[in-house]
C-alpha cells in the first residue's frame, strides 16, 4: 500500500497583507467621505460603492473565490439576486412612509370613537 499523496497549500502572505492594507485604506476613505459636505444621495452612493469593492476583495481573496470554477458563481449570483429582491420588496412595502404618508387604519378612514354610555 502506498501512502496518500499530500498536496501543498501555498499561502501568499504578501497578497493577503496587500488586500488587508487595501481594506484599511478603503475604510479610511469611507470615513473621510462621510465627513465631506456631499449630499446624502452622493454620500450613500460612494459608501455603497466602496463597500461593494471591499466585499469583493474579501470574497475573492479571503474566501478563495478567485481561483474557483465558474459553477461556484451561479449560487452566489442567485443569492445576490434574492437579496436585492428582498430589499426592493421592503422598499415597495415601506416606501410610502419615506414620503410622509400617514395611514389611519386598514381602510383609510379616521378611527371611530367608542360610544358614550353604559351597556344595554
Amino acid at each position: 500500500m502506498s501512502a496518500p499523496a499530500q498536496t501543498a497549500h501555498v499561502v501568499n502572505v504578501r497578497g493577503y497583507l496587500t488586500v488587508f492594507l487595501t481594506l484599511l485604506v478603503l475604510t479610511v476613505v469611507t470615513v473621510a467621505v462621510s465627513s465631506l459636505n456631499l449630499t446624502e444621495t452622493a454620500t450613500v452612493a460612494v459608501a455603497i460603492t466602496i463597500a461593494t469593492i471591499k466585499a469583493s476583495l474579501v470574497a475573492m481573496f479571503f474566501m478563495h473565490l478567485k481561483g474557483e470554477k465558474p459553477m461556484v458563481f451561479w449560487p452566489l449570483a442567485l443569492t445576490a439576486v434574492l437579496v436585492v429582491g428582498l430589499f426592493v420588496s421592503v422598499l415597495f412595502a415601506e416606501g410610502d412612509h419615506l414620503f410622509g404618508t400617514k395611514f389611519g387604519d386598514a381602510f383609510g378612514t379616521a378611527p371611530k370613537s367608542a360610544p358614550a354610555g353604559g351597556s344595554h
